[in-house]
């Protein structure tokens, strides 16, 4: 044995061994074509620093931002009929809920917790788009429902974070009975006099920006959010008209009265903190004074400096 044997070979099983780089190391900004540090970005809360674009975050970081030290209780998502129609395109459904699900690690589009938002109890359903784009199915309809009504009879207020682009077809006329259903569950908050934010994502359309996504008694917009019922290219294509480039956007529905505020992702949490302890006609929330350390007295030698 000699230096070549026991010293290049191992370090060319090293090189070949090296694990893969991550493909998200780097993000690209879709607005200013900036490449961020993914790390950076899923510290800053997935807002691009220098742009302060919002990229897609998940439905758990959504409930980690928001949730004191990012600690709250699951709502546990109602059993209901899989596949109801047994639907079937180029895939079957039933198959399509299984990628789904295997991917979010989710039953359904709609995830609901309860916790505490700075010392405020607090409900929030959130949408998770990458599960069949967030679209509204018996589950989600089910799971928003139950939410509402734990709202109503715990007198919690409930934060909707919406994110969807409609009724999921699959599941046909059920799923569009999930719109008035989640109606009457607004009522219902609404008579107990709970209040229910809304925060308007990218993107919201289709039929739950018909429904319970429009019924707040207040709407937030995230900046740049698409917000609309029918495409762009449906619109222009019925009226033949040229839209305005900011159409269907946050900024847009603000300027003509359909959003109530636009509130950047960073300043999301103390916005609804404050906004509802408003409604409610609570205090203002104090955050805790963090406690400093006494200065320790260093007592002097004096026998020592006497002698000296």
């Amino acid at each position: 044995m000699n230096w070549i044997t026991n010293l290049v070979p191992p370090k060319i099983g090293n090189l070949l061994n090296r694990k893969d780089m991550p493909e998200n190391l780097w993000i690209k900004c879709p607005e200013s074509g900036e490449m961020v540090f993914h790390k950076d970005l899923e510290a800053n809360m997935g807002v691009i620093p220098s742009s302060g674009y919002h990229m897609k975050i998940t439905a758990k970081e959504r409930l980690n931002f928001l949730f004191d030290d990012g600690e709250y209780e699951i709502i546990e998502m109602p059993k209901v009929a899989q596949d109801p129609l047994k639907f079937r395109d180029k895939s079957k459904y039933a198959d399509k809920l299984k990628d789904a699900r295997k991917k979010t690690d989710l039953e359904d589009s709609i995830l609901a917790a309860k916790g505490k938002v700075e010392d405020l109890d607090m409900i929030a359903v959130v949408h998770e788009m990458q599960f069949i784009g967030g679209s509204l199915g018996m589950a989600a309809g089910e799971m928003i429902v139950k939410a509402m009504e734990i709202a109503a009879e715990t007198k919690t207020p409930l934060v909707l974070f919406a994110a969807s682009g409609g009724a999921r077809m699959q599941e046909g006329i059920l799923s569009l009975m999930q719109l008035p259903r989640t109606t009457v569950g607004v009522q219902r908050m609404k008579d107990a006099g709970v209040p229910y934010i809304v925060v308007l994502t990218n993107p919201t359309t289709g039929g739950v920006s018909a429904s319970y996504a429009m019924l707040g008694d207040v709407h937030i917009a995230e900046p740049g959010a698409v917000i609309g019922f029918a495409g762009r290219r449906v619109i222009e294509g019925t009226i033949r008209e040229k839209l305005p480039d900011d159409f269907q956007t946050a900024e847009y529905l603000q300027e003509h009265g359909m959003v109530d505020m636009i509130v950047s992702r960073l300043d999301m949490k103390s916005t609804l903190s404050r906004v509802i302890r408003l409604l409610l006609n609570m205090p203002v929330y104090e955050a805790p004074a963090i406690a400093l350390a006494a200065p320790q007295e260093i007592s002097e030698p004096k026998e020592e400096i006497a002698k000296a």
